[in-house]
């Protein structure tokens, strides 16, 4: 099975990025590399969370009635049913527009040439699990994507 970095991420946080604990990375690439993840791939995907975590973006305000323009590479990567699905999470209230757009640099730091659906869920649940006051929203999504998981396991 060839693996990627967005599958060593969904792994990490299928197996334990919701423990209260916060075990060393070591500790992490020692599971990830017993589980069959190439290092450079592990190391990537450390660095795409410690993004997620410790960077994100400084965005201006975003008025209710925006409406968001997608650049060509973002066309490329997110299909019509990724953004379809971005839109419908923001009307629905899921998603505010600052969160939309930590997904999409989410979506764009990973090496991939596009992303499908399922993998655009993965990373939007993991986008709001690591967002303050996000809890309802990322037991929502996490419902969807838990059931939307072709037997519950990645690996």
């Amino acid at each position: 099975m060839k693996e990627n970095m967005l599958d060593v991420l969904m792994y990490l946080f299928q197996n334990g990025m919701d423990d209260d604990m916060d075990p060393d990375h070591e500790m992490i690439q020692t599971g990830l590399m017993a589980a069959g993840f190439p290092s450079h791939q592990i190391q990537q995907a450390f660095e795409w969370l410690d993004h997620l975590v410790d960077h994100q973006p400084a965005l201006p305000p975003v008025s209710a009635h925006a409406c968001r323009i997608y650049v060509a590479q973002e066309l490329d990567k997110l299909d019509v049913e990724c953004r379809g699905f971005l839109l419908l999470l923001e009307q629905s209230g899921i998603l505010a527009p600052e969160t939309r757009e930590l997904v999409i640099d989410r979506v764009m730091a990973l090496e991939t040439d596009e992303i499908d659906l399922r993998q655009l869920k993965w990373i939007i649940l993991m986008v709001l699990f690591n967002q303050p006051g996000q809890e309802d929203a990322c037991a929502w999504l996490e419902d969807l994507v838990f059931d939307d998981a072709p037997g519950g396991c990645l690996h």
